[in-house]
């Protein structure tokens, strides 16, 4: 066999095993538990992750979400722009007590979009589906449970 050959043989090997690739199981989320349900999250705990935030994605399993986490609690404020799905935005604080939360916040399509706003100041944010944290039944306290590489 010629080295072009090789080459040749060896690039059509190489392509075939590409789409195989993306077959790999990707890394689990962690999970946070709140009023004993279990929610996969994705961490946002980065600038960069807190600013995309879930914009852009088309739709939610009901047992996933984000978490946004703070170095410190501090008054939060979020907004949806470039959300293209509803969502529930749960407010947490330093020690992981539920301090409120705003239900089935709408997507904002426009350049002024409206905040909705923790309380007090707040550690952890927790994004769900519309309509998921409301089925909780939440009350100020109730507390978020984490993986211990988060835990407050």
């Amino acid at each position: 066999m010629t080295t072009v050959a090789r080459a040749a043989a060896g690039l059509l090997a190489l392509l075939l095993l590409l789409p195989l690739a993306g077959c790999a199981a990707e890394p689990a989320l962690p999970s946070v538990v709140l009023k004993g349900q279990s929610f996969r999250v994705e961490i946002a705990d980065d600038f960069e992750e807190q600013s995309r935030g879930l914009m852009f994605r088309r739709d939610l399993p009901r047992d996933q979400g984000m978490l946004f986490v703070y170095a410190q609690a501090q008054p939060q404020a979020f907004w949806m722009l470039n959300c293209e799905i509803a969502l529930d935005i749960l407010y947490f604080d330093g020690e992981g007590r539920f301090i409120n939360g705003h239900y089935a916040v709408p997507p904002c399509r426009t350049a002024q979009c409206p905040t909705y706003e923790s309380k007090r100041p707040a550690r952890w944010v927790l994004e769900l589906g519309a309509g998921v944290g409301r089925a909780l039944d939440l009350r100020e306290g109730d507390r978020l449970e984490f993986p211990a590489s988060l835990a407050p």
